[in-house]
C-alpha cells in the first residue's frame, strides 16, 4: 500500500476544528510541521480554563501557515461563510462538547455542539468540494459492550451517556452524507487520550493538581477500572495517517451480513488506541513515581456513565496506515508531569492559585 508521507492533500488548506483544544492543538502543530496550510476554528468555550486554550492558540499563531477563526459550530451562517471562503481539501473535525460527567447535567450543550455543529460541518463539506472529512468519535460509543478488545466490527448500539449517544449520531450522519452525496468520511474512535496540554477535567490532570497540593485524589470504582490510555502523539499519528487514506467504499460489503464499520459508500470507522489495558491503580502509581510523591487516596464507587474497562483493537488502522502506538504509559505520564511542572510551576503553584 502506498502511503502519502505528507499525510493529507498538500495543495489546499486543511481545516482543523477545535484547534485550541487538546487534540486539535497537537494535530494542527503536526500538520504545520509538515508544511500544510492550516485554518484553525474554535469558539474558545469556557468549559475549562480559557487561559489554557489561549496559550495553546498563541503557540499555533507563531507558526507559518496558520490562521485562526473564532467561530461556534452552531453558527450556521458563519460556518457557511467559512466553507465558502476556505477552499479546504481536508477537514479534520475535532471540535465537540467533551466530557462524560458534564453530559449528565448539561445534555443540551452536547446535542447543540456535537450534533447540530457536525451537521453544519457536513453541509460545508458537501457544498464546497471537500475531498475528505475526518471526524472525532469516541470509545464511549461501545457502551455496554464487554467483548474485549473493542473492534469496529462489533456493534456499538448501547451507549450509556448522552455524550456517547451524540458521537454515535455523528457517525450515522456522516454515513448518510457519504451515501447520498459521495462525501468521503472517516470516523475515529479515540481511547482515553492523555499527555501535555491536556484537558483539566481528565483524571491525570486532576490527580496531578491534587497530589501537588497535598490533597486526596478521588479514585472511582475503588481503583478497579482499566483503560486503554493513549498518549497524544500516538493519537495524532493515527489521525494524520487516516487522513491520508481517503475511503472509496468497500465493494465486498455484504448487506445481508453488514459490517458496522464500513460501507459501499466512502465511509469508515477506525479505533485509535494504545492496544493495552492499564489498571487505574497502575496509572496512579506511574504518576506517583514521576512526581516523587505518594497520593492520598479516597476510594469511591463507580460514577454513573462509567464503564469498568476499555481496550482497543487497532488492527484495521494498522493495516490501512501502518499505525503502531509507540509511547508506553509510564513514559507518557512522565512527559505529562514534565510539561505540567513547566507550565504551572514545579509545585503546581499557578494551578493552585487558579491561574
Amino acid at each position: 500500500m502506498t502511503r502519502d508521507s505528507r499525510s493529507v492533500e498538500p495543495s489546499r488548506p486543511v481545516l482543523v476544528t477545535g484547534a485550541a483544544g487538546f487534540i486539535g492543538f497537537h494535530t494542527a502543530r503536526r500538520l504545520l510541521a509538515e508544511g500544510h496550510q492550516v485554518v484553525g476554528l474554535d469558539n474558545m468555550s469556557p468549559y475549562y480554563d480559557p487561559q489554557l486554550k489561549a496559550d495553546r492558540l498563541a503557540r499555533l499563531e507563531t507558526e507559518p501557515g496558520f490562521s485562526f477563526r473564532k467561530l461556534d459550530l452552531c453558527d450556521r451562517e458563519g460556518m457557511e461563510g467559512l466553507f465558502a471562503e476556505g477552499g479546504f481539501g481536508t477537514v479534520i473535525h475535532l471540535a465537540a462538547q467533551a466530557g462524560v460527567r458534564h453530559s449528565l447535567t448539561n445534555p443540551h450543550s452536547y446535542v447543540d455542539s456535537n450534533v447540530t455543529g457536525t451537521l453544519h460541518v457536513l453541509e460545508g463539506c458537501r457544498y464546497h468540494g471537500v475531498g475528505h472529512l475526518v471526524f472525532a468519535s469516541t470509545s464511549s460509543v461501545y457502551g455496554l459492550n464487554r467483548a474485549f478488545p473493542f473492534s469496529e466490527g462489533q456493534g456499538a448500539n448501547h451507549p450509556i451517556t448522552i455524550y456517547a449517544a451524540t458521537k454515535k449520531a455523528t457517525e450515522a450522519m456522516a454515513h448518510a452524507y457519504a451515501h447520498l452525496y459521495g462525501l468521503p468520511c472517516t470516523g475515529l474512535r479515540f481511547f482515553t487520550v492523555y499527555g501535555p496540554w491536556g484537558r483539566p477535567d481528565m483524571a491525570l490532570f486532576k490527580f496531578t493538581k491534587a497530589i501537588l497540593a497535598g490533597e486526596p485524589i478521588e479514585v472511582f470504582g475503588h481503583g478497579k477500572p482499566s483503560r486503554d490510555f493513549t498518549y497524544i502523539d500516538d493519537i495524532v499519528e493515527g489521525i494524520v495517517g487516516a487522513a491520508a487514506q481517503v475511503p472509496a467504499g468497500d465493494p465486498t460489503w455484504d448487506a445481508e451480513a453488514p459490517d458496522p464499520s464500513s460501507s459501499p459508500a466512502p465511509w469508515r470507522i477506525l479505533n485509535i488506541g494504545a492496544t493495552r489495558m492499564v489498571g487505574l491503580m497502575d496509572y496512579i502509581r506511574a504518576l506517583e513515581q514521576s512526581l516523587g510523591v505518594e497520593a492520598k487516596k479516597t476510594l469511591l464507587p463507580m460514577q454513573p456513565g462509567d464503564v469498568m474497562e476499555t481496550h482497543a483493537d487497532t488492527s484495521r488502522l494498522t493495516e490501512l496506515t501502518g499505525y503502531e502506538p509507540k509511547v508506553p504509559m509510564e513514559e507518557g505520564v512522565r512527559r505529562f508531569v514534565e510539561w505540567y511542572r513547566e507550565y504551572y510551576g514545579p509545585g503546581g503553584e499557578r494551578a493552585a492559585s487558579g491561574l
